[in-house]
C-alpha cells in the first residue's frame, strides 16, 4: 500500500503521498536556495507557506490526502522558484529561505511524547523501528527508558514549525503501532498513579506543617505537639527570644524566620496540586520570584542573627571553693530555694539536656536550673567548688555577667545546702549562662541526696543491677555511695561486702 505522511505547514495539517511528498520537499528547497541570501527573506516563507496552506484546503480540504496533481497545480498558480522575481513584493510571490532543518517531537503521531515520530521525520524513517529500539535498551540495558526522557525534555515540540509525520500504513506498521499506544496508555496510567500519591503525600505534609506551625508558635496550643518526655518546651521560644536578643529585632526574626519556613511550604503544597490534577501553568516568572524573595529571606534572616550572635563571641569562667577541714563519713545534700516556690509563668528547656529556664515577665528575670556533680577528691582535697559561665562581645563583658548572676549555697557541718536555681539580673539578656556545683569527697563517702536535689545531677548513676541511669533519674533511693566507678545505691555496696 501507498504510504501517506503528516506534514505541518503554517500551522495546518495535511496528509499527502509519498511521492507528492518528495516534490514539495524538493520545491521548497529550491526555494530556500534561490532566496538563501535574500535582505528580510524570513519573513516570505511564512506567506508562500500560508498561501500553499491555502490552495492545498481549498483542493482537498483537511480531510483528503494531496497528491502529485495538486503540488503541479499549487506550482503552477504559484510558480517556480527560478520565475520568482526578488524585487516584488506581493504577498504570494515573497519567498522566504526554509529555516534550518531540526529535530522536533511530533504532537500529531505520539504515543508517549512524540519523541520517536519526531526522529523519524527528522531520519525520513519509519518512527516503529526507533519505537522498537527503544523498547529493546530499556528491557535489555537499561538506557532506553532514561535516553528517551532525556529527548522529551530536549526536544522542542513542533508547532508552527515545518514538520513531517512518517507513517506507514501496512498492516504489520499498524500492529506495532497500536501495541506501543497500548504500552503507553499502561505507562502514562502508572505515571499519573505515582504522581497523584506524591502529590497527596506533598499536600498533606505541606498543610501538616504549615498547621503545626501555626498552633505552636502562634496560639501556643498545648498537648498536641507536645514533647515534654524530651524535656523540650518549645511554646514559648517567641517569648524567650525577647532575653536572647535585641527586643527590636524579635519582629523582624519572626517575620523572617515565617517566611523562611511557609515559603517552601506553600511551594511543596502548590506542586503537589500540580502532580494531582496535572494541570499547566505559566509559573516560571511567580516560582523565580518565590526562589529570589526565599534566599533574600533567608540572607536577611543570617545577618540579624550572625549580628546578634556576636553577643555570644566570648566566654568567661569563674569559679569559687569551700575546703572541707574534714570529711565527714556521710554528706547530706540538701535544696533550699525550690523551682516549686517560683513565680514564672513560662518555660523553656533546651532537648537532652537538664537545662531548663524559667520565665517572669513581671520582673523580667530568668531563672535557671545549675547542674550538680560528685566526684572523687583529687589529691585528696575535698571541696565544693561552684563554677560560673556566661558569654559576651568581649571577656570583659562577659565577666561582668557572671558577677551579676545570683546564686545560694552553702556548708554547714556535713550538710551541703543548694538552690535549685539560680538568678539572672533583671532586664538582662541571656547570655547562655549556666553554674555547675562540683562536689569532691573521697572514695566511700556516703551521699544522703533529697529529692530535688536528684534532680540537678549532670552525670550518670549506677543501680544495684549495674544499670546506668540518666541523670534525671527517678529512684526513690536517696542513699548513695561514692565508689570509683562513681555514685552508686548504697545497698550495692552492702551487697558487696556481703
Amino acid at each position: 500500500m501507498d504510504k501517506t505522511i503528516n506534514i505541518n505547514i503554517a500551522g495546518t495539517l495535511f496528509q499527502i503521498d509519498d511521492e507528492a511528498f518528495r516534490i514539495l520537499r524538493d520545491y521548497l528547497q529550491a526555494i530556500n536556495n534561490r532566496f538563501r541570501n535574500v535582505q528580510g527573506g524570513h519573513e516570505t516563507i511564512e506567506d508562500i507557506e500560508s498561501r500553499i496552506a491555502e490552495i492545498f484546503q481549498s483542493q482537498k480540504g483537511l480531510a483528503g490526502v494531496i497528491t502529485k496533481e495538486n503540488i503541479e497545480a499549487m506550482i503552477s498558480i504559484i510558480g517556480k522558484p527560478e520565475e520568482f522575481d526578488q524585487n516584488e513584493t506581493e504577498p504570494e510571490q515573497k519567498v522566504y529561505p526554509l529555516q534550518k532543518k531540526r529535530m522536533y517531537r511530533n504532537p500529531d503521531d505520539k504515543i508517549i511524547g512524540g519523541v520517536c515520530s519526531g526522529i523519524g521525520t527528522y531520519l525520513d524513517t519509519d518512527p516503529v523501528l526507533f519505537r522498537i529500539l527503544f523498547v529493546l535498551f530499556t528491557v535489555f540495558f537499561g538506557v532506553g527508558f532514561f535516553l528517551y526522557i532525556i529527548l522529551w525534555i530536549a526536544l522542542p515540540e513542533a508547532s508552527a514549525q515545518y514538520s513531517a509525520g512518517y507513517t506507514n500504513t501496512s498492516k504489520i506498521g499498524n500492529a506495532f503501532n497500536e501495541i506501543f499506544r497500548a504500552i503507553g496508555r499502561v505507562c502514562y496510567l502508572i505515571l499519573r498513579i505515582f504522581l497523584i500519591i506524591i502529590g497527596v503525600l506533598l499536600v498533606v505534609t505541606g498543610f501538616l506543617f504549615i498547621l503545626s506551625f501555626v498552633m505552636v508558635f502562634v496560639f501556643k496550643y498545648p498537648g498536641a505537639f507536645s514533647i515534654d518526655s524530651s524535656g523540650v518546651n518549645i511554646f514559648y521560644f517567641p517569648d524567650f527570644l525577647n532575653y536572647i536578643v535585641n527586643p527590636p529585632t524579635v519582629p523582624w526574626i519572626m517575620i523572617l524566620t515565617s517566611l523562611a519556613f511557609l515559603l517552601p511550604m506553600i511551594a511543596i503544597i502548590y506542586w503537589g496540586v500540580k502532580m494531582i490534577f496535572w494541570f499547566r501553568a505559566k509559573d516560571g516568572v511567580v516560582s523565580l520570584v518565590g526562589l529570589v524573595l526565599w534566599v533574600t529571606v533567608i540572607t536577611a534572616l543570617v545577618i540579624i542573627l550572625f549580628n546578634e550572635g556576636i553577643s555570644f563571641a566570648k566566654t568567661a569562667k569563674s569559679s569559687t571553693e569551700l575546703v572541707l577541714p574534714k570529711s565527714p563519713d556521710t554528706l547530706y545534700i540538701m535544696t533550699d530555694q525550690k523551682v516549686a516556690d517560683l513565680k514564672y509563668e513560662k518555660e523553656f528547656s533546651l532537648p537532652h539536656e537538664e537545662y531548663s529556664v524559667y520565665i517572669n515577665d513581671d520582673k523580667k528575670e530568668l531563672y535557671i536550673r545549675p547542674y550538680l556533680n560528685v566526684n572523687r577528691s583529687v589529691n585528696k582535697v575535698n571541696k565544693v567548688e561552684v563554677r560560673k559561665r556566661s558569654t559576651g562581645r568581649t571577656e570583659q563583658e562577659a565577666m561582668k555577667k557572671i558577677e551579676g548572676l545570683q546564686y545560694n549555697y552553702s556548708l554547714n557541718g556535713d550538710t551541703l545546702h543548694i538552690d535549685e536555681y539560680f538568678t539572672s539580673p533583671a532586664g538582662r539578656k541571656w547570655a547562655a549562662d549556666n553554674i555547675a556545683i562540683n562536689v569532691y569527697m573521697p572514695v566511700g563517702t556516703i551521699l544522703k541526696i533529697d529529692k530535688d536535689s536528684r534532680i540537678l545531677f549532670h552525670q550518670r548513676f549506677q543501680n544495684e543491677n549495674d544499670e546506668n541511669l540518666e541523670s534525671r533519674w527517678e529512684s526513690r533511693n536517696s542513699c548513695w555511695v561514692l565508689t570509683d566507678d562513681g555514685l552508686e545505691e548504697a545497698t550495692t555496696k552492702s551487697s558487696r561486702q556481703k
